[in-house]
């Protein structure tokens, strides 16, 4: 099995063309993309008023479970025999999934900020509007960052699901291999896609190391060292 991996990376011709790697990534890459740009569009807005108000956390957090337990591939079927439209099957599944971690990070990262700091904030006449963006938010990053991450992980595996309706990504290697039964091709797209997903958390960690201020990076490793001690001494 080894031996023919390499060759079959090796293959020019699994690296051009339409049904290639470069246009397979691509579009699985495209997928990701959209998804997760409607996700936040949805559900930062969302996450952001919740956490700030208090307004309907109980419906937000009941309404995330129930959009977790829904099965993708499921839902895209039914929704690709709703529409008989691939693409927009495809993009409104993937939304559905994307958008409870995203959601969950931003509220409870804006929980998360401490009641003292807040009330100082309103304490020197900061306005609702001004206390989350200016001091709730930056505070709140760290989880909002890690719910966005946790959202593309789950799209880059669930994006697979296209060529289910016969759309492209890297989920076609899965699907054509099974197909013809070569599981050279299918061992090989599923190393691709644990590789893009691989990539892409070390660029969003990356980015959130630089979006993240340096106060609140030491405040967070302070607060989960002070748990770990709490932790020992129980």
């Amino acid at each position: 099995m080894i031996s023919d991996l390499f060759s079959w990376f090796g293959d020019p011709a699994h690296w051009q063309g339409p049904d290639g790697i470069g246009t397979r990534l691509a579009q699985h890459l495209g997928y990701i993309g959209l998804a997760l740009v409607i996700a936040l569009v949805i559900a930062l807005p969302l996450g952001l008023f919740v956490g700030h108000t208090g307004r309907g956390a109980v419906l937000l957090v009941s309404a995330g479970n129930a959009i977790r337990a829904l099965p993708t591939l499921g839902l895209v079927t039914f929704l690709f025999l709703l529409f008989t439209e691939s693409t927009t099957a495809t993009v409104i599944g993937l939304v559905v999934l994307a958008v409870p971690p995203v959601l969950a990070g931003t509220y409870a990262g804006i929980q998360a900020a401490e009641h003292d700091v807040v009330d100082a904030a309103e304490g020197i006449g900061m306005t609702g509007p001004q206390t989350l963006w200016k001091v709730e938010l930056p505070i709140a990053l760290p989880l909002v960052l890690g719910g966005i991450r946790n959202a593309v992980l789950q799209l880059v595996a669930t994006a697979a699901v296209a060529a289910y309706v016969g759309l492209g990504g890297l989920g076609r290697f899965l699907l054509d291999g099974l197909a013809i039964l070569d599981y050279t091709e299918v061992v090989a797209g599923a190393i691709l896609t644990a590789l893009l997903a691989i990539v892409l958390d070390v660029v969003l960690a990356a980015l959130q190391r630089a979006l993240v201020p340096r106060g609140v990076r030491l405040a967070a490793h302070a607060a989960s060292g002070k748990a770990v001690a709490a932790g020992g001494v129980a």
